[in-house]
């Protein structure tokens, strides 16, 4: 007999895309609930697309240069491809692209993104850096649904590292990505399974330390 069939995932990257990667080695395990489709990007020469096509994953470019500026017909071109593939979830792992609502709304409640830092602390760039000069114990990483506000829509997973006393950015991103490598398949799993959450995370004492 043969399980549910594996809902289909679009990857929308913009770079080199380790989160990427991390999501399909965790599609490739026979028992989980997700497989990825399609990596897309709008960069034709995004490492990431090469990386997906010698593994026979389906690749496309909408390159958001010729429109532009338009970015609102640079969507339509991204949904249409979207649409075209099947895709039932879409993941966005490096896109640096802000979204216009029409793409955050065809997509509701069926696109993830991956934050570097604890959201709601730190929203936008230089995540790494911008923590270390507030001085915080602890950073981490937030897999959250998109909303049409940067960085705030629900959170899926987090997962914290501390931060060390001789910490640089690069250092503490590092530790930083490690953890988002584990929580971004974890919360997909869990999307894919019609779950609200990723499930207690084994981090969850340096989240909460009086859990």
């Amino acid at each position: 007999m043969t399980g549910p069939a594996k809902r289909a995932v679009a990857v929308l990257i913009s770079g080199r895309g380790s989160n990427m990667d991390a999501l399909i080695t965790a599609a490739a395990q026979r028992d989980y609930p997700a497989r990825i489709a399609l990596v897309l990007s709008n960069k034709p020469d995004a490492a990431g697309i090469a990386r997906a096509a010698g593994l026979g994953i389906a690749t496309d470019v909408v390159d958001h240069k010729p429109y532009n500026g338009d970015r609102a017909a640079h969507e339509a071109a991204v949904d249409a491809v979207l649409r075209r593939h099947g895709i039932e979830i879409v993941c966005l792992a490096g896109y640096m692209r802000l979204l216009t609502p029409f793409l955050v709304r065809a997509w509701q409640g069926r696109m993830l993104n991956i934050h570097p830092s604890l959201l709601p602390a730190f929203p936008g760039l230089h995540t790494h850096e911008r923590a270390l000069e507030a001085g915080v114990k602890l950073h981490g990483c937030t897999v959250h649904l998109v909303s049409e506000g940067m960085d705030e829509g629900p959170i899926m997973a987090q997962a914290a590292v501390p931060v060390l006393a001789d910490d640089t950015a690069d250092a503490l991103g590092a530790r930083v990505l490690c953890q988002e490598h584990r929580i971004y398949p974890a919360a997909l799993r869990a999307l894919a399974l019609g779950q609200q959450g990723a499930g207690p995370d084994e981090n969850a004492a340096l989240l909460n330390p009086a859990a």
